[in-house]
């Protein structure tokens, strides 16, 4: 399986760099099975939708992760200071953390980088073009004090054409955002507001929420030729048992399980494998591509992809890959906005043999 089998010309005119406002009134693609391709906003779901459907959403907060701090050292040549940029990855299990960090030669195991009166942190080793970071602070503060300095981790592609400013910390965060851990956004989320979460409730569509904390590896390029020699990056997520019974009772019942986002959809399929759903918490590395047998997912509403991602191989062994490309073609004639601020598709393959 070739990587060059989900490449595709983008227009960079097509990349968003601020989201649509409000959240609902960015353009959907819906794409049926049974109906063809149709062209909507996302304030149309609930008309879209069946009584009896399940949303599933990821509450996974995004973290202000990205921070500029200095690095101070005393030597021969007397006092030097150093502009450290870093970016956090993900927490280690003894409460420091794995960071980009930037320059990464410019800094030594054991030195302190300060961000602000209140936030600093340890260098406790590098490797693998990563640091490992003790902060100075724990819970409650340490959250407090990174909202106060970090700024919110946008992919590069918009990184590249602007910095992130304080309408970030909004727009790059769920509506329903709960648990305090991704360094990206699961970015079909965004679409969502109030009003329309309450129409959708009226029209019968039913929410579950787990978490899945969203890495930075969800930006790291596939470099292989074969995509079957890829691995992905692990992350952390968590089904409760709520979560389980109620998407099992949904399923029991004929309705239709659809996550919201890639990042719900790998998490549900990772903890279904045998094909009922069950509390289910730790990292996964599912990898999904044509071929992948899915047990629970019977639609999907997601964004529009990078080319080569592992995102367009999942939503090409969602729908196939000739449709995908149907898909995709359709999206860039109509001009439809793409990637993380950009609009979105509801995926719906029909029923499966």
């Amino acid at each position: 399986m070739k990587l060059s089998t989900f490449d595709f010309a983008l227009p960079d005119d097509l990349i968003a760099t601020r989201p649509a406002r409000p959240r609902s009134a960015a353009r959907l693609l819906v794409a049926d099975g049974a109906a063809g391709i149709a062209d909507h906003i996302v304030a149309d779901l609930p008309a879209i939708l069946q009584p009896g459907d399940r949303l599933v959403l990821n509450d996974t907060k995004v973290i202000p992760a990205r921070l500029s701090g200095l690095r101070n050292r005393t030597g021969d040549a007397g006092a030097t200071a150093a502009r450290i940029e870093v970016t956090l990855l993900e927490p280690a299990a003894d409460g420091g953390w794995s960071a980009l960090v930037k320059p990464l030669k410019k800094v030594r195991d054991g030195e302190v980088i300060v961000f602000s009166n209140d936030l600093s942190a340890t260098v406790l080793g590098r490797g693998d073009g990563q640091a490992q970071l003790q902060f100075n602070l724990s819970g409650d503060d340490f959250d407090a004090a990174l909202a106060a300095v970090g700024a919110m981790p946008l992919p590069p592609y918009i990184a590249a054409k602007r910095p992130a400013d304080e309408a970030d910390k909004q727009d790059y965060q769920t509506f329903w955002a709960r648990r305090a851990g991704a360094v990206a956004a699961p970015t079909a989320s965004l679409h969502f507001d109030g009003p329309l979460l309450d129409a959708l409730a009226a029209r019968g569509v039913t929410f579950s929420h787990v978490t899945l904390h969203v890495g930075a590896g969800t930006f790291l390029p596939v470099k292989v030729d074969d995509v079957r020699d890829h691995k992905m990056h692990a992350e952390w997520g968590e089904v409760t048992a709520a979560a389980a019974a109620e998407i099992n009772a949904t399923k029991a019942a004929g309705g239709r399980i659809i996550p919201v986002g890639t990042t719900a959809l790998r998490l549900i399929e990772s903890a279904a494998r045998d094909g009922t759903l069950r509390p289910w918490e730790g990292p996964t590395d599912i990898f999904i591509k044509p071929g992948f047998v899915f047990q629970l997912t019977d639609g999907l509403m997601t964004n529009f992809h990078l080319p080569k991602s592992t995102l367009m191989m999942l939503v090409s062994a969602l729908m196939g890959v000739e449709r995908i490309r149907a898909i995709y073609a359709h999206a860039i004639g109509q001009r439809y906005r793409f990637f993380s601020y950009g609009d979105a598709s509801l995926l719906l393959p029909g029923p499966r043999d």
